[in-house]
């Protein structure tokens, strides 16, 4: 009987083999930890945002790299056939802002309960504990598999699914860059992505712990602008993170990788320049007689009060009727154009995703398979393709890991099927 070894036991690896499995193939997935799904468990804050609701063709707006190597996976197991799939396995689903989708009980371990028993249900065996050391192939194709303790097996087929490089403590550590390398793949440079930014200016590190909502954050290389976005960030005590940071590391990471960037914050979108002067002139008008740093206190965050002070370079004491024309004009600057210079991005042990991998050139994107070496596949972060958040990265993962298990079966023979 035929044998499809998937290497890797999280969410593309696990799809992969209940799409195999279900086909009618002889699956087993090696996973070198104690648990399927590490990963997947600390996904969206533990409570695994598993995809997107909005509609499909957004997905591919939110793929950042090789979007459209992804269409046929995505047609092939879409957003709506994710929610549909778990939500037939019996786990509710709930759809959050920005059409996130959880489950109902916000714990990701349901999702990987789910999984598992699915995967016990279809046959598939699952060998935790187990690490693969290589594949090996004879005459262009996939021939053996060769594991840590010096074992090998013979294999039909494999799927490689053993993810990137972020958060090496779950796992990935770039095991399967080195499997396909020595098959002949290309392997795209690796680095951390959907990670926060370190920053050079220490008044900005003086903020950590601070969380501002309803920003604009604009980054720049040179005259250029790169990046800008509404929403919400944190100071930290390295630099900047959240929401918007998280995302904007997707799309600078090339340029910061070369060189420091400007970014700036308008800490006050809603209001154009004219309107906040007069904001300004209303909170000296009720407070005359305090000194300036009193006086716009209910204009920004207690942490954030003394930096605008320092940098507006109004003196502190000095009463509010005697500033200048001038001095209020830069306070307004500093307040619209709170700025900044990103020096780089934190390491993979902070970054949710990995950018670069495999190169998506040599891989077959109607199946999954390898250009190179025939029976081979890869599904998930192991291949060079990276979205931004919000279940995108999950759902590459979905796609991706059902196209190469369905694949698989079709390049079989049915003679050496299991009977489904």
């Amino acid at each position: 009987m035929s044998k499809v070894f998937v290497i890797g036991g999280g969410p593309a690896g696990m799809f992969a083999a209940l799409a195999a499995a279900r086909a009618g193939c002889e699956t087993v997935i090696c996973e070198q930890n104690e648990k399927l799904g590490k990963k997947l468990f600390i996904t969206g804050k533990g409570r695994c945002n598993l995809t997107n609701a909005c509609d499909t063709d957004e997905i591919f707006e939110n793929i950042v790299r090789n979007r459209k190597f992804m269409y046929s996976a995505v047609y092939s197991f879409d957003n709506f056939r994710v929610m549909n799939y778990f939500e037939e396995s019996r786990l509710p689903l709930k759809t959050e802002r920005g059409g996130r989708v959880f489950p109902c009980s916000d714990h990701s371990s349901d999702v990987i309960g789910t999984l598992k028993r699915n995967l016990k249900k279809e046959g598939v065996s699952v060998r935790l504990n187990t690490k693969v050391k290589g594949i090996q192939s004879e005459n262009g194709e996939v021939s053996h598999i060769l594991f840590a303790d010096g074992k090998r097996e013979r294999a039909d087929a494999v799927i490689l699914a053993t993810g990137g490089c972020s958060y090496p403590s779950t796992g990935s550590t770039g095991d399967g860059y080195r499997f396909a390398g020595k098959l002949g793949h290309h392997i795209v440079p690796p680095y951390p992505s959907l990670v926060p930014f370190t920053v050079k200016e220490d008044y900005v590190k003086e903020l950590m712990g601070l969380s501002l909502k309803n920003v604009t954050v604009t980054i720049r290389s040179g005259k250029k602008k790169l990046f800008e976005e509404f929403g919400e960030m944190l100071f930290t005590h390295f630099g900047v993170s959240g929401p918007i940071f998280i995302s904007a590391s997707s799309k600078v990471n090339d340029a910061v990788l070369k060189g420091e960037l400007a970014a700036e914050i308008d800490l006050k979108p809603a209001l154009t320049e004219e309107m906040l002067d007069r904001r300004i002139l209303r909170d000296f008008e009720d407070n005359k007689k305090k000194r300036f740093a009193n006086a716009i206190s209910k204009l920004y965050p207690a942490k954030l009060l003394p930096v605008i002070v320092r940098l507006s370079g109004i003196p502190p004491e000095k009463k509010v009727n005697e500033i200048t024309l001038e001095e209020r004009k830069h306070l307004i600057s500093c307040t619209k154009h709170f700025s900044f210079t990103l020096t780089g991005l934190r390491g993979f042990e902070e970054a949710i995703i990995t950018r670069g991998g495999i190169d998506t050139k040599e891989v077959n994107p109607s199946t999954m398979e390898s250009k190179l070496v025939r029976h081979l596949y890869f599904a998930g972060e192991v291949l060079d393709v990276d979205a931004l958040t919000g279940g995108f990265n999950l759902q590459i993962a979905w796609s991706t890991g059902y196209l190469a298990g369905i694949s698989v079966s079709s390049q079989i023979p049915r003679s050496k099927l299991r009977s489904i």
